[in-house]
């Protein structure tokens, strides 16, 4: 999973000491947390607001719906249970990664190339 990877990447710039870099050690480590973890009034509100009420324009709602709906679908279920979040009904569970995955893909064609790597992250601090 490339975006584990992207974000140890940049964690580790931001002197994180060893960040998970793949899917099986970020659920190792996600899984030492749980017992620590709390779902609060505010978690809630916010996983509420970002799923139903985020302010952006009629043209945007219906690809940033199916972006919600992937983040939900790959929460797992415990976390949908405490944040109380569930997919919006805009496609059926086993379609929502597919189509998650699809958009995402086209966003990344229609957008410019990323400028070169450099590590102005790792030398800002």
């Amino acid at each position: 999973m490339a975006g584990v990877a992207d974000t140890a990447h940049v964690a580790a710039a931001l002197g994180v000491v060893d960040p998970p870099r793949n899917r099986e050690e970020l659920t190792a480590v996600l899984t030492a947390y749980r017992p620590e973890l709390r779902p609060t009034r505010q978690a809630r509100e916010a996983a509420h607001f970002i799923l139903h009420h985020s302010p952006l324009p009629l043209v945007a709602r219906p690809p940033y719906a199916v972006l919600a709906a992937n983040a939900v679908v790959t929460l797992p279920p415990w976390a949908r249970t405490a944040l109380g979040v569930r997919p919006p009904a805009l496609l059926p569970e086993g379609c929502v990664e597919p189509a998650g995955r699809l958009l995402t893909r086209t966003i990344r064609w229609a957008m410019p190339p990323a400028p070169p790597h450099t590590n102005s992250v790792a030398n800002a601090g």
